[in-house]
């Protein structure tokens, strides 16, 4: 991958499609439906999310300091630490999040880890303002969660995932997410323990990389579970104001015994200045 991600830009003409899921399966309280037709004028997408690489040169750039690098600390997802990491504070309910002092997207598992290898692997410990930065570098925006669901579906209409509703057709892994028993035991069975290259597993319908798992992905929405009654929805672009912004598509952690949010209809909120081990982004224009 190069360092310019305008350079990977997939131009989607004028579309329609169905939002949302009313699948039994989904998760009712994330406000996955109901099912709504939504029509959005033309735009383009990243085909994968942002590189390390391409973070690099923005930050060469411009001196950029993220939120994690200003906070001091991250959160890191504790079997990527070693067993002998001193003990530090965890998440309540989701203990395997651990805060990590030394821990942004230069060292990914804290201060013993590093990039080496991972230049084509998605940036992590970004926050959304980390993001947002980053796009008016590149003049270009963070998606509309609209907007990425759009994509990531590929021209499928109501599948479950990018590219059907089969996780494995013909006994082929088509994307990054937790295999084994969650969360002691990841046997990496789909190639890969933790991120993977962007450009990983095959592309959907438009041509984009890994819509599910490997990272979570930001968009420019702030989160709310009640959508508008007006059929269809014209561009929506989420409420005007919120204390959460959405992220979709999942990460390397999902599991179906604790969370298949990585459908292209889930999604899920997360507070703006979070930065975690498992959460990237992709741009729009």
């Amino acid at each position: 991958m190069g360092a310019d991600p305008l350079a990977r830009l997939v131009d989607l003409p004028r579309g329609r499609f169905r939002m949302g899921t009313d699948d039994p399966a989904r998760y009712p309280g994330d406000g996955e439906g109901p099912v709504r037709d939504v029509e959005l004028a033309p735009f383009a997408i990243s085909a994968a999310a942002v590189t390390t690489a391409e973070f690099a040169a923005f930050v060469e750039a411009t001196g950029h300091r993220t939120t994690a690098e200003i906070e001091t600390w991250s959160y890191v997802f504790g079997g990527h630490l070693p067993d002998d990491f001193p003990e530090t504070r965890g998440v309540v309910g989701a203990e395997w999040w651990r805060q990590v002092h030394g821990a942004d997207w230069r060292h990914p598992e804290g201060p013993h880890s590093d990039l080496t290898g991972r230049a084509d692997h998605p940036v992590v410990h970004v926050s959304w303002f980390d993001a947002a930065d980053f796009a008016e570098w590149a003049a270009a925006r963070l998606p509309t969660e609209a907007e990425w669901e759009y994509a990531a579906r590929g021209d499928l209409d109501q599948a479950r995932l990018p590219w059907g509703d089969d996780l494995m057709p013909d006994g082929e892994h088509r994307c990054n997410i937790w295999t084994g028993t969650f969360p002691s035991e990841d046997t990496a069975e789909d190639g890969w323990a933790g991120t993977c290259p962007v450009d990983a597993f095959a592309p959907n319908g438009f041509g984009l990389f890994n819509c599910s798992g490997n990272t979570w992905e930001w968009c420019s929405d702030w989160f709310a579970t009640a959508h508008p009654a007006e059929r269809p929805l014209v561009d929506p672009a989420g409420p005007p104001v919120g204390t959460d912004r959405v992220v979709k598509g999942g990460s390397f952690l999902c599991h179906d015994s604790y969370c298949h949010r990585y459908r292209p209809a889930a999604r899920s909120a997360t507070t703006p200045e979070s930065t975690t081990s498992h959460q990237g982004f992709r741009l729009a224009r």
